[in-house]
């Protein structure tokens, strides 16, 4: 996703709030480009040969543009997490851990902003991955394992006929995650395939009953 593609798809999110808020002083993909230029400045390579990049944000803006951003902060921290994600995958950068942003009030004037990127490691060292549900919510993964199925303490909760009460897991294993089905009625598919157990990979499409979750290795 380009900086522009990212600054089109919050303006679509938030419609006439965005034009409202951001008709002068700090735009959003000024904060874009702020942030993976820190990614690029401070990437290195780890020792399995993997070019790593900062996962963890925090967005220095003044406490004027703070306020103003009040309406609309959630939209924008989850699209500037998004173009840190889809920037990785252009560029063949991998995280550490789950990719997070936060805006932090104060130490710049108004109309501008200051990134600070950090590396930080996932729970356990489980590293980067997510799961995105259809509704676009995201859950971050790490050393804990995800239950999924209609009963009502399932990490994720189906209400879709076709699943089981217990249909499957999503475990960790060494630097990342399987899906292993619980021996349901109408088992798991991965992008399109039937599986009892399978490793996960990026953008891999999972079925459970009617019902489709992506994986995303960031």
């Amino acid at each position: 996703m380009s900086l522009k593609g990212f600054e089109k798809r919050l303006e679509q999110a938030v419609e006439g709030t965005f034009s409202r808020v951001f008709r002068s002083g700090l735009r959003p993909v000024e904060i874009g480009r702020r942030l993976t230029r820190e990614m690029d400045i401070n990437r290195s390579i780890d020792v399995r040969g993997r070019t790593v990049v900062p996962n963890s944000f925090s967005v220095m803006i003044s406490p004027e543009d703070h306020s103003a951003f009040a309406e609309i902060a959630d939209s924008l921290l989850r699209e500037l997490a998004d173009a840190a994600r889809d920037h990785a995958r252009g560029e063949g950068y991998s995280f550490l851990g789950p990719v997070d942003v936060e805006f932090v009030a104060g130490g710049v004037r108004a109309g501008t902003c200051r990134v600070d990127a950090r590396l930080r490691e996932g729970r356990g060292g489980a590293g980067a991955g997510s799961l995105v549900l259809p509704t676009g919510d995201r859950i971050a993964l790490g050393e804990a394992i995800v239950t999924i199925g209609r009963r009502s303490d399932s990490t994720i909760v189906l209400a879709d006929p076709n699943v089981s009460r217990n249909h499957a897991e999503i475990r960790p294993a060494g630097s990342g995650w399987v899906l292993v089905d619980l021996g349901s009625t109408n088992g798991c598919r991965v992008n399109g395939n039937r599986v009892s157990i399978h490793p996960l990979d990026d953008g891999d499409e999972m079925s459970f009953g009617n019902t489709r979750i992506w994986f995303e290795a960031s």
